[in-house]
């Protein structure tokens, strides 16, 4: 399902994490609580408030909690009063439900009808200027929700709303660039586009930026910088940035070696981790780094990644 990221939801490609792990060796159960995600990647835009009548509490936040934990049942319950009172996102999320939210819920045109309530208000705004809302319409031509799929058109409304400073709109121009989808495969302008993301604080463009100077990809190589954009998302939650930011650690890659912050990272992203491809990743490259520790060293780590989670809900 698309993600969707309007207040109230996680950012970027960050799904919340299931806590039951493996911990060298032997399987535990960490006792903390799941929480929202929130500012993150893989795709979605901060829509404004004001014009489309976001509830800055309350059911919409409710509503959206339980839309990234997979309660579609509860989302609509939530979501729907609002839609039926002409907020846009809402209409969009419930356009998003009938159309990826699994058989049971499936329902095409119910889908169409949600999206073509959300589609006049973004571009009644989208028209007027307002760059949340160009942005929301890049992103529903991007993927056919509602529109036919159109990546020129993407890319139009993505630039105006990126033009006006929209950190969403900056970040989501750049995989645009990065992937030829619209426009020529360009890294250096998805490097550029990531770059003016990333300063205002935007995990996602943060990792992609960090990946743009670790391969010297669409920018010269800078170890030292990708090393520096990687711990910013990292410490956002982004699990990918701290899978990345451990193998540095451990490889001694723009930052001095140091086993014990690799093994941190490294775990951290395991834990945190929905996906089981990174989940695995995290495990081995944590456990190749472990045989070069002492005990001492793994219980010092496994300490500060504890405290970490601990000390950020966010990322669980």
């Amino acid at each position: 399902m698309p993600q969707l990221l309007w207040p109230g939801s996680k950012p970027e490609p960050l799904p919340y994490a299931r806590l039951l792990l493996r911990h060298v060796g032997h399987v535990f159960l960490l006792g903390l609580a799941m929480n929202q995600l929130i500012a993150t990647l893989f795709a979605g835009i901060l829509l404004a408030a004001g014009w489309c009548g976001i509830a800055a509490a309350g059911p919409w936040e409710d509503g959206m909690a339980a839309y990234h934990r997979g309660d579609n049942v509860e989302a609509m319950r939530l979501l729907r009063p609002l839609a039926e009172a002409g907020n846009a996102d809402a209409q969009n999320v419930l356009g998003q439900i009938y159309k990826y939210g699994g058989s049971a819920l499936k329902d095409v045109a119910q889908a169409q009808a949600w999206f073509s309530k959300a589609i006049d208000s973004y571009r009644s705004a989208a028209d007027q200027g307002d760059a949340h809302a160009q942005a929301s319409l890049g992103m529903m031509y991007r993927d056919g929700d509602g529109l036919p799929k159109d990546y020129a058109q993407a890319i139009a409304w993505l630039r105006k709303a990126a033009e006006q400073g929209l950190a969403d709109a900056q970040f989501q121009l750049g995989l645009m660039y990065a992937n030829g989808r619209g426009v020529s495969q360009d890294y250096a302008q998805a490097a550029a586009w990531y770059r003016k993301a990333a300063a205002q604080g935007k995990p996602g463009a943060q990792l992609m930026l960090g990946e743009i100077y670790e391969t010297g990809r669409g920018a010269q190589q800078d170890l030292a910088q990708a090393f520096s954009l990687y711990r910013a998302a990292a410490e956002q939650g982004v699990q990918q940035a701290q899978f990345d930011l451990g193998r540095m650690y451990a490889d001694g890659r723009g930052v001095q070696q140091d086993y014990v912050r690799a093994y941190m990272w490294l775990f951290s992203a395991a834990l945190l981790s929905e996906s089981d491809k990174l989940r695995d990743q995290s495990y081995e490259h944590r456990d190749l780094v472990a045989a070069k520790m002492t005990p001492a060293q793994i219980a010092e780590a496994q300490r500060l990644t504890h405290e970490w989670i601990a000390a950020h809900p966010f990322a669980r």
